[in-house]
């Protein structure tokens, strides 16, 4: 029975390291054997094994790769090998760059001295085995040996700071783009439940005319045409009922501060006060009203008037000294509206941190109409917006 030991995928070699690993062990297998002529190169052969293998851990264990590469390098030197080889070069290169971008700084910093240190023995026992005489060399060699691989080190260090820092900014802006979504999902659930209190407002008036229209027949009814009387009494209760539930519905979308909206709900023919309104607030505003004026349904009367409303108020928010004009024109099939102002427009975000736009989307969308918001071409601000009108 077998059985298959699995590392977490953290601590597993990557395909790029095992590569690495083994282009540089055939390296030092084709110099050991194939270039120099030492003996014995057996010996030699499998120390060049023991130094390049490790490169495939270099990732996992920095630190550790870089003590463990001068083991087989110090058993060399004492054995007299002359360490000029071009894959010891490649294997320290690689040793140091991994403890340079794969430390954090505290360690890598410690690595690069730990390395530096293991890298003056090895030289030492180097020198001492060759008993040449020649200090100043090799004093020399350490010291444009040591420099390069520091300069290494420190490029790998600087490589991953900045690739730490990309990944903290991708990070933050991944953030800011999730809060920017759910503001946004709440305010389109806020502006929902704003739209739907107003909307109940509009319905439970009309089914109240129902139950008191219906009530008044009835009781006009109920001993000339008894039968009669009784239909409308039960499409009586049946108002009643609804308008009931209705209200306890309401219950759930008003907040703890909101009251029962007791005055009518306004509509396009109040756009007139809401334009007397803005102008004593300060700002500049010509009406056009075009075209034959027809009577709403209620919830598109509200609606047009709230889109009015909702781009006057940005206009005073965020257009600065201006002037803004408000287009009504009604046509067969279409109530369409556009509110321009010529000021400074929104800097950044259109909805000015609230949620202006949201509801004027909400609402065309709800009667299946059509909303553009944009900067106007000859600077300002412009709301476009259009509404069917049902056919009588």
């Amino acid at each position: 029975m077998k059985l298959a030991v699995r590392l977490p995928p953290d601590r597993r070699p990557r395909r790029l390291d095992l590569l690495i690993a083994a282009a540089v062990t055939l390296l030092a297998q084709a110099e050991t054997w194939l270039v120099r002529a030492t003996d014995p190169n057996a010996a030699y052969a499998a120390a060049a094994v023991a130094m390049t293998v490790p490169l495939v851990w270099r990732r996992i264990a920095p630190l550790g790769v870089l003590a463990f590469v001068f083991v087989p390098l110090l058993a060399m030197a004492a054995a007299g090998y002359v360490l000029d080889s071009s894959y010891v070069m490649v294997v320290l290169l690689a040793a140091f760059s991994a403890v340079g971008a794969y430390c954090e700084r505290r360690r890598a910093v410690a690595g690069l001295g730990l390395g530096l240190a293991l890298l003056a023995g090895v030289m030492a026992v180097e020198y001492v085995v060759a008993a040449d005489g020649n200090e100043a060399g090799r004093l020399g060699d350490l010291v444009f040996l040591g420099g390069i691989l520091g300069v290494v080190w420190a490029l790998a260090v600087g490589l991953r700071e900045r690739s730490a820092r990309a990944g903290e900014l991708e990070e933050r802006a991944d953030r800011l783009e999730r809060e920017r979504e759910e503001r946004a999902r709440v305010a389109v659930a806020e502006e929902r439940a704003r739209i739907a209190r107003e909307l109940h407002d509009v319905v439970a008036h009309s089914v109240s005319v129902i139950a008191v229209q219906t009530g008044s027949l009835r009781r006009r009814l109920r001993h000339e045409r008894p039968a009669e009387a009784e239909e409308l009494s039960a499409v009586e209760q049946t108002a009643r009922q609804a308008l009931g539930e209705m209200r306890r519905m309401l219950g759930l979308l008003r907040t703890d501060d909101e009251g029962l909206a007791l005055a009518p709900q306004p509509g396009i023919e109040h756009v007139n006060r809401l334009v007397e309104q803005v102008r004593e607030a300060g700002l500049s505003v010509e009406l056009d009203v075009d075209g034959a004026r027809r009577a709403l349904p209620p919830g598109v009367d509200l609606a047009a008037y709230r889109i009015v409303q909702e781009a006057l108020t940005n206009v005073l928010k965020h257009a600065g000294p201006a002037r803004a004009r408000v287009a009504v024109r009604f046509t067969d099939r279409e109530l369409e509206l556009a509110i321009t102002d010529d000021g400074r427009g929104p800097g950044g975000d259109v909805n000015g941190g609230g949620h202006g736009l949201v509801g004027m989307r909400e609402r065309v969308a709800l009667y299946g109409g059509s909303l553009d918001a944009a900067p106007a071409d000859a600077g300002g601000f412009a709301v476009r917006a259009t509404l069917p009108i049902p056919a009588p």
